[in-house]
């Protein structure tokens, strides 16, 4: 596999994108940005959302205090992944950008179920779908519900929106030394332990055939470009 142009792809947010950096909760300035992000990508290709929560709250180290069962804190987490859905779906919409907010698990009068049928109808309608909610159980991360989405939907790859630009063989930030991979197999990626998505993730990927984007997605346009086949980031393939 090698950069191509892709048709259907499941775009791997953080909560922290939603906010401003350090801060927690959701930014103005920060939220139409990414709209206006994942609205271009929408123009060249259908694409659906996976957003984490750690804007409003992480389940894990929640978990970490003691004081809360981790089952109970990652369903906290979930509740802050829909919040999150729903704030980028008015986003998108504010820029002219249909979407839907779906999630694993439904409020009425919220937030509809996740319906894999309903889900394509929407993206070849056009729509962004941004799927919430993890999936729908404790102890998995939102990079597994990424995973478990792009395989449902028949997505071409999985885009990992990141702050650097692509997957580094240590920590760029600490080590000056740190080399960028171009290309990696999932293989590669378990071996080494990169940290690109958590295993379960890797494993999912890996045995469905979906190919890893990893990416800078804080340079405009960024997205976009990966859709259309240009060299960005880093390619992690089965």
């Amino acid at each position: 596999m090698s950069h191509r142009v892709l048709h259907r792809v499941l775009l791997k947010l953080t909560g922290e994108s939603l906010c401003a950096p350090g801060g927690f909760g959701h930014d103005a300035d920060a939220l139409r940005s990414i709209a206006a992000e994942v609205a271009s990508a929408a123009a060249h290709a259908q694409v659906a959302v996976v957003i984490g929560g750690g804007n409003i709250i992480r389940g894990g180290t929640l978990a970490e205090s003691g004081l809360i069962e981790r089952a109970t804190a990652d369903h906290m987490g979930m509740l802050g992944t829909i919040i999150n859905g729903l704030a980028l779906r008015e986003a998108l919409e504010h820029v002219g950008q249909p979407a839907d907010c779906v999630a694993a698990l439904e409020i009425p009068g919220v937030v509809r179920r996740f319906e894999r049928r309903a889900a394509l109808a929407s993206l070849e309608a056009g729509r962004v779908v941004i799927c919430a909610g993890g999936v729908g159980h404790p102890f998995f991360t939102t990079d597994t519900t990424a995973a478990l989405r792009a395989a449902e939907l028949g997505c071409d790859a999985v885009l990992k929106a990141t702050k650097v630009d692509g997957v580094y063989s240590a920590d760029p930030k600490k080590d000056a030394s740190a080399t960028r991979f171009d290309t990696l197999t999932f293989a590669e990626a378990l071996e080494r332990r990169l940290g690109v998505m958590d295993l379960t993730a890797l494993a999912m990927c890996q045995s469905q055939g979906i190919g890893l984007v990893v990416f800078d997605f804080a340079a405009s346009g960024n997205t976009a470009r990966v859709v259309r086949g240009e060299p960005i980031g880093t390619l992690v393939t089965p």
